[in-house]
């Protein structure tokens, strides 16, 4: 894993999270962006070489909706860019790790991504995330 890449933070409204983290980081929003397959909205800020994802789900059946049900706001999974997000795969997956897709699918922020069990990576979602070249 080359590095920490982002945090990502499930929210129920975008519009204010932006503007709570804009001020928590003193930084502004650079990039909102919808991922269809996801079902969710994103926005993301930089601190320092580090990215934070605002998550809200874009539909009420969505895992963000799920997740914020379930859990509340907050915390929802923690990135690491790889430089060969299918080598990585392979290797969690033969270390025992359990993946929670076969392949990787495109995200947000111009990413190959595909995320690890929490049951499997001591209760933490964990994404792996590559950038498309």
């Amino acid at each position: 894993m080359a590095k920490l890449e982002h945090i990502g933070i499930a929210v129920k409204s975008l519009k204010d999270a932006i503007t709570l983290y804009e001020t928590i980081l003193c930084t502004d929003c650079y990039k909102v962006e919808a991922v269809e397959s996801e079902k969710v909205m994103t926005a993301f800020l930089k601190a320092g070489d580090t990215k934070v994802e605002l998550l809200e789900s874009a539909d009420e059946t969505g895992v963000i909706a799920k997740y914020i049900e379930t859990r509340g706001e907050g915390l929802h999974h923690i990135a690491f860019e790889v430089e060969d997000i299918y080598a990585e795969m392979a290797r969690l997956k033969k270390e025992g790790f359990t993946l929670l897709m076969d392949q990787p699918k495109q995200g947000a922020d111009n990413k190959l991504i595909c995320f690890v069990h929490p049951k499997s990576a001591g209760g933490v979602l964990l994404e792996l995330c590559q950038e498309i070249k």
